[in-house]
Order: C-alpha cells, then structure tokens, then sequence
C-alpha cells in the first residue's frame, strides 16, 4: 500500500492487489497515509494456500478486470466519518452500567467494564505531571490521532490507574509514538503485544509487584498499567479488531514486567535501565514486543553453562519462526527473563549480564538450510548478505550445515531478572524484529513528587 501511494502521488495510477481478507484493513491504511480512494483488487481467499491451478484461475477470472479498472477508473473519493467531540465535552451521564454501556456500543472499551472519566477524576490524574493537559506527545495511527497528556490520563482513569501512574503512562505514550517502535504495525495479523518493563525507584513507590507471579493480574500498577496500553492503541490510535486491528488470534494485554533491582545489586549485575543507556536509579520504562513466549521450568543445575545451555536452545525454537521478519533488515531483540536464583547462580560462576547476552548470541544458533527452508520465498542468506540486509556473518561460507545466529549481535538480547525469587525458571519472549521494536524513556516525575505521594498515604 505504501509503495502504491507514493506512485498515485507522482500521478501514475495504480492497482494494488490484496487478499479478500486484508481489503477493509487495505482501505484505512491508505486512508490513513493519506489517500482514502486508492484503488484495489481483491484477491480470493489467501494466495499462500492455493495451488498453482487455484492461482492461475483466480488471476484469469477475478483480478484482471479488477486490475484494469483499478487503472483506468478514478474511484469516488471516501472520507472517514468520525464523531466531532470534544477533549473536555460530556459525551453520557447515567449510571456506571449505562456509562459502559455507552462506551461499549461506540468501542471505546476493551469488554471489561471501565472506570468512567470523569472531569474530576481526569483532573486528579493532571496533579501528577507537570506537563500542560493538551501537550501532544504525539501522533498515532492508523487514525492519526494526537496523544495528548489529556486523552493519556482519560485512558488511566478508564483502565483502572491510580493517579499517580500518570508519569508511567506518559512515557509509555513517548515510547510509543517513537518512530523506533513502529507502533502502526501493532495490528498485524502475528497479534504481536507489547511488554513493559520496569526500572528505578518508582517501581517501590507505586507498588510493583517484581517476584512471585511478575506478570500474573493481581497488583494494580502491573496490571492496570498493562491494561491501558492496549486500550490506548484502541481509542487513540484506532487499533478495532474487524478493522483496523487484524491479529489472527490476539491475545490479552500483558501484565508489566517489573525487574527485582533488589535481586540485581545483590548478584552484582547492574539493572536493565544501564544496558538501555541510562544511569542506574533512573526510572526508565521500556515498551517493546512480545509475540511469542516460552516457558521453561527448573533449568536448575551446578554449571552456569547448563542452565545457559537450555536457555539458548528455548531461544532459537521460539525465535526460528520469527526469523522471517528479520529479512526487513533489522535483526529482532528476544527477551529472556531469568528468575532471581537462576541469575544468582549464573552470576556466581562469574558471568554478568553481558557474558549472558553473548552466550545466547554463540549458542542460539540454528543450521542455516533450517532458516532457508522456513523462508523460502525469502531467498538465500546470502542473497540477503549481498543486498545488505544481514550482516556477514549469515554467509561466512556456502555450506548448508553452518550455524547462524538468531540476532545480530549480543547487545541485541534483554535480559532481566524478576519473578519469584526461590523458583528456577526463566521466560523467553519471542520479538519481531519490525513490529515493536524496544524503545527507552526516562519517566518525568512532577516537582512535587515525594510530597504528592505523601498526600495520597495520607488521603488513603
């Protein structure tokens, strides 16, 4: 579609083909880059899935006269039809089951009822942050919404925050209109979530669950702050499954991830916040993807290199049918989440956080025929190499059996340390390498802070 758009600018017609079941999302995101007539073909059915018979037929029968008059008729232009409200108007008064109600049948919910945001509750949330109500942050699509500090706090208040998340909630907004992350492509058909983690100071004081059940719901902060973030995507940047937001399956929002900073200076390492750029005892948060997760139980064992061992092994299964993404030119950025113990462990037998990082990096490893044979309509990896999208060492030689690395470099695996601190289990986190990508922001607490939370103690 993107491609198409900037030929029609040019004044070259085009006729962009797209399966049956891609076309409504086809439609908004031309709308949303700017064109909302921008001629398509409808492809039936998923091209992937038919035989070479199935495509000729379909071709001959269902596409060329659609192509033909893609290019030579000029389509009705279409404008998309949206409700002119207001930051401040008063959209329903009634009770809380009519105030959801209202909400649910206009999509402004996720299906569980939602706090209704009131003027003053919205107001309550703005004690927390400096930052003028209306300042944007930035802009979303597919709408092309703005992301105010306003319509931040209305969607803390209706996810169930507190309102001294407000800072928290704001940076995760930074982090998402970061161009970095490629936040447009959160409604793609893999149902890629985003994942929060946690650093500093503020997770003590807005009371982070980081050990037993890490992302399990339960804590307000983990749980209502992860809530928001897909509500966000939903009513600001317009993310509406059906439409705009076409994940296979999906999934829940997940729960934040906070680090046990405790467990990390006790073992030595430095938190997480450091390998992202930032000093240590900044509150940091880092939004980035998680499509797929594995689970494994008891890696314990006498040598660090046992345990490290398996966590390689989980990490090039999950991450090998994920490696089709980095063909885009980016390598993908896995999340390995070590419990407390097992990092202790592996920290005992000299290892930091590094040595972590690089042994994954020479121990993730798969044949390269299994990546060839899995991307096939990808082309060789060194094919790729040439075209400069890997770097060289995905075609040191030709030889089939060679091993090559699930990312491109060590510093391209996070690690962190959180959950239950007597439990030998790790997490691995699946990332796609175009969608998500992590992205850092520092957490801007209001001047008045520590005096602020002091009142809320107290007002509780």
């Amino acid at each position: 579609m993107r491609a198409s758009i900037e030929v029609e600018k040019l004044g070259i017609p085009t006729a962009s083909i797209i399966c049956s079941g891609f076309v409504p999302q086809a439609h908004i995101v031309a709308g949303t880059l700017g064109i909302h007539h921008l001629p398509v073909a409808s492809y039936p059915g998923h091209v992937l899935l038919q035989s070479d018979n199935e495509l000729s037929k379909n071709v001959e029968s269902v596409l060329v006269d659609q192509i033909i008059s893609a290019l030579t008729v000029q389509p009705a232009q279409k404008k998309p039809n949206r409700e002119a409200i207001g930051p401040r108007d008063i959209v329903c008064r009634g009770t809380f089951e009519e105030v959801n109600s209202f909400f649910y049948e206009r999509k402004w919910s996720d299906g569980l009822p939602i706090v209704p945001p009131t003027a003053a509750k919205v107001e309550e949330f703005l004690r927390y942050t400096d930052r003028a109500p209306h300042e944007v942050v930035g802009v979303l699509s597919p709408d092309k919404r703005e992301a105010t500090v306003w319509n931040i706090a209305v969607n803390g208040v209706m996810a169930g925050c507190r309102p001294e998340y407000m800072p928290v909630l704001t940076a995760i907004v930074e982090a998402l209109a970061d161009p970095s992350f490629r936040h447009e492509y959160m409604g793609t058909t893999a149902g890629t979530e985003a994942l929060i983690i946690m650093n500093g100071p503020v997770i003590k004081d807005l009371g982070f669950n980081f050990e037993q059940g890490a992302l399990r719901v339960g804590f307000q902060a983990n749980t209502s702050i992860g809530r928001f973030l897909r509500l966000y995507l939903r009513n600001v940047a317009g993310f509406l499954p059906h439409s705009t937001d076409k994940a296979t399956f999906g999934g829940t929002w997940r729960v934040v991830l906070a680090e046990n900073e405790d467990a990390v200076a006790r073992i030595g390492w430095q938190p997480l916040s450091v390998d992202r750029g930032f000093d240590a005892g900044e509150n940091v948060v880092t939004v980035t993807s998680c499509t797929s997760t594995a689970m494994l139980v008891s890696v314990g064992s006498s040598r660090a290199e046992e345990m490290l061992e398996k966590l390689a092994a989980a990490v090039a299964d999950i991450q090998v049918y994920l490696f089709r993404v980095s063909f885009s030119g980016l390598s993908a950025m896995p999340q390995v989440v070590l419990s407390p113990c097992v990092a202790e462990a592996i920290a005992q037998s000299g290892y930091s956080r590094a040595d972590v990082r690089r042994y994954l990096y020479q121990h993730a490893r798969v044949p390269a025929k299994r990546l060839e044979q899995l991307c096939r309509d990808k082309g060789t990896l060194c094919e790729a190499v040439r075209q400069g999208k890997f770097p060289r060492q995905y075609c040191e030689s030709t030889d089939p059996d060679r091993l090559v690395p699930m990312v491109w470099s060590p510093d391209d695996y996070i690690v962190i340390v959180s959950g239950d601190p007597a439990r030998d289990n790790c997490l691995v986190c699946g990332q796609n390498s175009y969608v998500g990508y992590p992205v850092s922001k520092r957490i801007e607490l209001p001047s008045n802070w520590q005096a602020l939370l002091r009142d809320r103690v107290a007002a509780c």
